[in-house]
């Protein structure tokens, strides 16, 4: 006799069970008190942020007329991630209490110390947090340059080039990203002077502006114009990999969500992300966004605790049968790479995620 097949639970009772379990995680991890502020830890950081601008900008001015100028450049562009990555914790509030003090520091971190916009970036990562890879939703997976999904409508006809480009742009992805420094800039100047709402819009003006003309006036005064460019290329360059190097792996080949799923919050925030493994070594590269898991399930949390809960979070997702995924940094850009070039080969057929299929 075949046995008959239980009724499936009411959406509502399934949906209320999510919501207790992550309810049971969060006081878990509210209970060991790691979500309290580490003052000592940033003002640390801050200031010795603070003090590698200073000596960069005085290198500068004292090497001069030498192509050893490039070597500054690049460790510009390393020092200037640290400080996007301070900057990212003061605008999930992880560095103060107060959120208006939160803000100040953004925007003196962001828009005066790496001249970008705290406001552009806020509004867009915000949105990007809220629905990780859902498409509609998630500015970070929006179809420009690169194609990232192929759950809408197929792209219009385009040229040889362009439909090359698409089938090969996992490869080109990186590549790509030499300009990403120069396209973060771009993006928020367009957006504090343009005609957007802009939380603090003269503070922004100001602070970006003399951050990029100062920047600018010192490159062009002590070096000569060809070396200046080079600077300025290999700075933006390096950083933008930098950047993207760290961001990327972090959802990029996870499931995409359709535009109409419905999620709960503990298994839209574990199934979309990646943690990438290395310890203390990798937290400090990326600015402890190798545990984007735990960093999406507590995004207010200190950066520097997030490691200190990861045991419990894996634990607790394996009881609760959610997929937790951890990879090394090398094998997340292998993910990557052959993920856009399947999305960029399959950019004239509709694709649809077995995920994305399961949660309509």
């Amino acid at each position: 006799m075949t046995p008959t097949a239980a009724p499936a639970a009411p959406a509502t009772t399934v949906r209320e069970r999510h919501v207790s379990e992550f309810t049971a995680l969060s006081q878990a991890v509210n209970a060991t008190g790691l979500m309290e502020r580490r003052y000592g830890h940033y003002w640390t950081r801050f200031a010795v942020l603070t003090g590698l601008l200073g000596a960069l900008v005085a290198a500068i001015v004292l090497i001069g007329h030498s192509w050893w100028q490039m070597v500054v450049a690049a460790l510009l562009a390393v020092v200037l991630g640290q400080v996007m990555f301070l900057g990212h914790d003061a605008a999930h509030r992880q560095i103060f209490r107060s959120g208006r003090w939160n803000d100040w520091a953004s925007l003196v971190i962001a828009n005066l110390y790496a001249g970008m916009s705290y406001g552009w970036w806020q509004h867009k990562h915000s949105r990007h947090h809220a629905k990780p890879n859902q498409v509609g939703a998630d500015p970070d997976i929006d179809n420009d340059v690169i194609i990232f999904h192929n759950e809408e409508a197929p792209p219009p006809r385009r040229s040889r080039l362009a439909q090359w480009f698409t089938a090969h742009q996992g490869w080109l992805f990186f590549p790509l990203l030499l300009l990403e420094g120069l396209n973060l800039h771009v993006s928020g100047v367009k957006t504090i002077f343009g005609r957007g709402a802009v939380k603090r819009r003269p503070v922004e003006i100001v602070f970006v502006t003399l951050r990029l003309g100062g920047y600018l006036a010192l490159v062009f005064w002590f070096l000569p114009p060809l070396m200046a460019v080079a600077f300025l290329a290999v700075q933006l360059g390096i950083f933008g990999v930098y950047m993207g190097a760290v961001f990327a792996p972090n959802h990029k080949g996870m499931p995409i969500v359709a535009r109409d799923a419905k999620l709960d919050f503990l298994r839209r925030q574990v199934l979309m992300s990646r943690n990438i493994s290395g310890g203390r070594v990798m937290s400090f590269l990326t600015g402890g966004l190798s545990l984007q898991t735990e960093h999406h399930l507590f995004p207010s949390m200190p950066s520097p605790n997030l490691r200190k809960i990861q045991p419990m979070v894996k634990q607790f997702c394996a009881e609760h049968r959610v997929h937790y995924t951890e990879t090394t940094l090398f094998q997340s850009y292998g993910i990557v790479i052959r993920y856009l070039n399947r999305v960029g080969l399959a950019a004239r057929d509709p694709f649809d995620c077995p995920l994305a299929s399961q949660l309509r």
